[in-house]
């Protein structure tokens, strides 16, 4: 058995000072951490763009410079918050829910190695890890070395100005690290995740490579034989392509963001010295075209050299060196087979040959240390074009949490890792949208009522005033869980409003006189009458009359009756005393209409109540209109009230986000007339920091709506669409109504059609601007779902749970979890 040696003898670093690794052999190393764009977030045209922003970038490094890109890609576990201020029932059961969701963290580095250029290429038997002494070869000059950094600045501002990407020096002590936190440097000698505490651990050469109690295997693309035909910058991702569109993503991501264990992807590119290379390339053809007569063989390799030093010469082709490896791990060998199978399958997805590396794993993982690839055993490098190099690498990493205070848990795509999304503030904040209006898009049974009560729930636990205006009774168990106010109309239990009570602190203004106005004009003439300026000169008289008669005589209620009794008879004696004519003003045509609204007639409930008043407060309202949205008089005066209730909100609560989401009933509002509402809404409410949301779930709506187009979806920067699978065949004309991109046809095509079988939820799309589009998931805790469901069989149990606790609602929807979490667990009997 060999002798333990101490890694410090053998440690090809010999420091790192001013932000620099400097090695033995005397390279000098550059590293970057490299914020990489989101996976499934790129369309064709920006895979090519990233792709040639690379090869430029590079372009401009030195020669005899090492571009060494590594990617690590280390199982985690979600981590709850239990501590947050002001969580409410469901984010504590969606904490409890995602605690400990494993995932993949990704961190991406690059390092940048300049070689002294006196110094010989190492090999397999030239490794520094193989020699006993190890001494640099170069006194470092400060000229030169300022010159690597200059040239490491122009490629870092070209990737940098593309756009994609955006990259950080890293300081000495997140390379060499602290007592608290290992460095990038220690973290690759023991594979520890990032943030990790320092860890000494033994690394094993023999009988495979071994750090600590992790079994690592390595594959190598090594060999122009094994690699693939043809590369290019994108990849169609086939699992969420369909006939009709096609998902891409970056060529390598098959060895990165969708490689499902953990690894390091290290992939290496040698600039050298192109003209020698060319030099070298040409002796090696001639030396084969003498020998092709021998060897049909050589005649071949004669042609392939030919072809290549044309392209190099005819194209401006950059000729380098390239290497790119997989080191994957786990620490249990009994898994190393299925390691083995899962990373020769990524490979293979790359039409490449997997090789998996034995005798030469060991001089290949030292090389990768950071600021150690100036010792890369040349000998296991393949040469190509710059172009061909950079189709290797990976482009894209996991989805992003927002910092924003604002926003909604979802979920990544493919792992379901929560995460924060804010999709209101912060893309106004970069520009990237000018309003927070929403348009949601979902036919039945897509989740489109589970990700909008999951929304305002949302907003409303973040301090949100939230008018929802509901046709199904969607929002019914969110209501009641959060106290709101549910407004509905049945025989027992009809819809009361008092729109002439001024609350706390209220005052009659020029608003609120007309919204009274437009509410009396529409209960006093149908759609096709007009009325005159005297008639509605006549309206602001009277109720500037009855307002002053209610200051001097604060105990008469102020309500419909007390205004109706006021026309009637104080109001008429001043109509008579100014000489206004009937033909004018018709009193009594007035009070005959309105009668049926007046104490004992028909709709006596509908404006004179005297509870529900201070809605203005009010966080959380929601009117069902499911019982009244054919009725030709009660639908018009409640979408009127519920109108001015939120643009009440809107104007007078300042620095306070208001949110009005109308479900299907933007369809009867539109009909009776009150499109205007819905143009005033999408079109001022930014102004005053509120958002409109309008849902809806069949496209015949969109298409034959003018208000939808006009008003609606013009004037909504966020476009959310669920499961459009119905639709496949219709699609390209809900592609030019919303304006979407065909990255963004692509994606939204893709909803839902590679879900994770062993989870329950749904995807949904959204478009920010036209500018960001991502798919995410939908998933909830139990608790969220019983609160969320529309199950009419589910809503009962919910109830009677809950009247086990006297109506409280939050207890009985955590005991009725429990109880079936208690069912799921119980094992089943079996039969004979």
């Amino acid at each position: 058995m060999a002798a333990a040696v101490e890694l410090e003898r053998l440690l090809p670093i010999y420091g790192v000072e001013q932000d620099t690794i400097l090695s033995r052999r005397g390279d000098t190393t550059l590293a970057f951490e490299l914020t990489l764009p989101e996976i499934f977030t790129l369309s064709d045209q920006e895979y090519e763009a990233f792709h040639q922003a690379l090869v430029k970038a590079i372009r401009l490094l030195p020669r005899h410079c090492v571009l060494h890109k590594q990617d690590w890609f280390v199982e985690s576990a979600h981590q709850a918050d239990f501590q947050q201020e002001g969580q409410g029932f469901l984010s504590r059961a969606s904490e409890r829910f995602f605690h400990e969701r494993p995932f993949f963290e990704h961190h991406c580095y690059v390092l940048l190695t300049k070689i002294p250029e006196d110094v010989k290429p190492s090999s397999s038997l030239l490794s520094s890890l193989l020699r006993r002494s190890i001494a640099p070869q170069q006194t470092l000059q400060p000229q030169l070395f300022q010159e690597f950094v200059d040239q490491a600045g122009q490629f870092v501002r070209v990737l940098e100005d593309s756009g994609f990407v955006s990259l950080r020096r890293l300081p000495d002590d997140e390379l060499t690290g602290t007592l608290e936190r290992a460095g990038l440097l220690e973290r690759y000698c023991g594979l520890l995740p990032a943030g990790s505490a320092p860890l000494l651990q033994d690394i094993h050469f023999r009988e495979g490579l071994r750090i600590g109690d992790q079994h690592c295997l390595l594959f190598t693309l090594a060999d122009a034989a094994h690699l693939p035909a043809l590369c290019g910058s994108r990849v169609n991702y086939d699992r969420y392509s369909t006939d009709r569109s096609r998902c891409s993503t970056g060529f390598a991501s098959p060895l990165g963001q969708l490689l499902p264990c953990n690894h390091l992807l290290n992939q290496y590119i040698f600039t050298g010295d192109a003209p020698a290379t060319l030099e070298r390339l040409e002796s090696k053809r001639l030396r084969l075209q003498s020998l092709a007569a021998y060897s049909r063989g050589n005649a071949l390799a004669r042609e392939a050299a030919q072809e290549f030093l044309h392209e190099a010469v005819s194209q401006q082709r950059l000729p380098v060196k390239a290497h790119f490896n997989i080191l994957a791990w786990t620490a249990e060998p009994g898994k190393l087979k299925e390691l083995r199978n899962t990373v020769s399958s990524a490979i293979a997805q790359l039409d490449a040959a997997p090789k998996l590396e034995t005798d030469g794993a060991p001089q290949l993982f030292w090389a990768g240390l950071p600021g150690n690839a100036g010792d890369f055993p040349m000998n296991e490098t393949f040469d190509t074009f710059l172009e061909q190099a950079c189709c290797f690498l990976n482009l894209e990493t996991a989805y992003r949490s927002s910092r924003s205070p604002i926003g909604l848990r979802l979920g990544d795509r493919l792992t379901g890792r929560p995460l924060h999304v804010d999709i209101s503030d912060e893309p106004v904040r970069q520009g990237i949208c000018t309003n927070r209006n929403k348009f949601i898009l979902g036919p039945s049974g897509s989740g489109k009522s589970f990700f909008t009560n999951h929304l305002v729930r949302s907003y409303h636990e973040q301090g949100a005033h939230i008018v929802l205006v509901d046709v199904g009774h969607s929002y019914k168990g969110l209501c009641e869980l959060v106290n709101g106010y549910y407004f509905t109309y049945d025989a027992q239990c009809p819809l009361r409003f008092n729109p002439f009570y001024l609350g706390k602190g209220d005052a009659l203004d020029t608003e609120k006189k007309e919204s009274i106005k437009t509410l009396l004009l529409a209960l006093w003439k149908k759609d096709s009458e007009t009325f005159t300026r005297a008639e509605y000169v006549a309206l602001s008289n009277a109720l500037e009359l009855y307002y002053r008669q209610l200051e001097a005589r604060p105990a008469l209620f102020p309500c419909f009756d007390t205004f109706y009794e006021f026309v009637k008879d104080g109001f008429r004696a001043r109509l008579q005393a100014d000489g206004v004519k009937e033909k004018d003003f018709d009193l009594d045509n007035f009070l005959y209409v309105l009668r049926p609204y007046y104490r004992g007639g028909e709709f006596d409930f509908l404006l004179n109540a005297r509870q529900n008043l201070e809605l203005l407060q009010e966080r959380f309202i929601v009117f069902e209109l499911d019982n009244i949205k054919d009725h030709p008089i009660l639908f018009p005066v409640v979408t009127i009230i519920i109108m001015e209730v939120f643009i009440s909100k809107m104007r007078k609560l300042q620095g306070v986000r208001k949110v009005i989401l109308i479900e299907e009933a933007w369809k009867a509002i539109a009909r009776e007339g009150m499109a205007e509402y819905i143009r005033y809404l999408f079109k001022t409410v930014r102004k005053f920091y509120g958002e409109a949301i309008v849902v809806t779930q069949e496209v015949e709506d969109i298409i034959s709506s003018p208000i939808v187009k006009q008003a609606i979806i013009h004037n909504s920067d966020c476009k959310i669409l669920l499961d459009q699978r119905k639709y496949l065949q219709q699609f390209d004309g809900i592609q030019q109504l919303l304006g979407l991109t065909e990255k963004e046809k692509a994606l939204v095509l893709s909803v839902n059609r590679a879900n994770d079988p062993a989870r329950t939820y749904k995807e949904v799309f959204i478009s920010l601007g036209g500018v960001l589009s991502k798919v995410y998931r939908t998933e909830v805790s139990l608790e969220e779902y019983l609160a969320y469901t529309t199950e009419e069989k589910e809503k009962l149990q919910v109830q009677e749970y809950a009247a086990r606790w006297g109506g409280d609602i939050a207890k009985g929807i955590a005991e009725l979890a429990q109880h079936i979490r208690t069912q799921k667990e119980q094992p089943h009997e079996s039969h004979p």
